[in-house]
């Protein structure tokens, strides 16, 4: 369903609308002084540091796209295998920052953010290369799923850390489904790895379906695919994938060879 695949410009609408649903209930829960300095599900993190990290993001999308659009040269990439340290730092460095002023700024960085991809044309969804200061050149479409991930991913550490029963937005997960294979592909540890292929099979969604993946000299590579070859099948619901591919939890169903698939769930890097 293309309207559910924001890797193409047919599920713009979609995507933005649950972008707004998503930061709408992050930030009513991180406007609280209950909240703000209690643990998350991200590490070592309290509410006003995922805030931190929100707006630190969204600045940078900023200087991102007029890059893009105005042609200037940008640094080569930061590169993710160092990115957590970095990401840490940044968001830690508004802990002197009062929640008013922080949440203030970070709504007015998603309306502006908004406006930019409400903006952005068929051809610039896909064609337009804005450089993510860790990743590099990206399509444009890239950066609304990453405000997605953002506010969905993050929603659920706030949740976490108030040690309630909850789950991962339907929505929100459907959507991050493709993307969570392009996560895999980046994050894979550097050195030599033994060659597997084995499948994914996402149940339900819009993005349902089986992705055959190998590891190979080159890394990791994805299609979709006939899984009924493969020595390893590793079964998700929507949720239950982003929040492993995130490294939130270890979920999933194994069917078969349980060797291939703990080597492969244990190939990755957090970024």
């Amino acid at each position: 369903m293309s309207t559910w695949n924001a890797m193409s410009y047919e599920a713009k609408d979609t995507i933005l609308r649950v972008v707004r649903q998503e930061a709408a209930q992050f930030l009513e829960m991180a406007d609280s002084d209950e909240a703000w300095e209690r643990g998350t599900g991200a590490g070592h993190w309290q509410v006003r540091d995922i805030v931190g990290h929100l707006v630190d993001t969204t600045e940078a999308y900023f200087v991102a796209f007029d890059a893009a659009r105005g042609g200037i040269a940008v640094p080569d990439a930061y590169g993710l295998p160092d990115m957590h340290t970095r990401v840490d730092d940044q968001a830690q460095a508004f802990r002197t920052e009062s929640r008013g002023a922080m949440i203030d700024r970070l709504r007015g960085d998603l309306a502006k953010m908004m406006e930019i991809f409400e903006a952005l044309t068929e051809d610039e969804w896909s064609n337009l290369l804005v450089p993510h200061f860790y990743m590099g050149p990206l399509p444009a479409f890239f950066y609304p799923a990453f405000q997605l991930m953002d506010y969905g991913v993050h929603s659920w550490d706030i949740r976490q850390g108030s040690g309630r029963a909850h789950g991962l937005s339907g929505e929100a997960a459907d959507l991050l489904v493709p993307f969570m294979f392009v996560l895999w592909k980046y994050t894979v540890t550097a050195g030599e790895h033994e060659p597997c292929t084995l499948g994914i099979r996402v149940c339900s969604g819009p993005n349902a379906g089986d992705t055959r993946v190998t590891i190979g000299a080159d890394g990791m590579d994805y299609a979709a695919g006939d899984l009924t070859d493969v020595s390893a099948v590793l079964e998700f619901d929507p949720g239950s994938f982003v929040l492993t591919a995130f490294g939130r939890s270890n979920a999933g169903t194994i069917r078969g060879d349980r060797t291939v698939a703990d080597r492969y769930l244990n190939l990755f890097f957090r970024i």
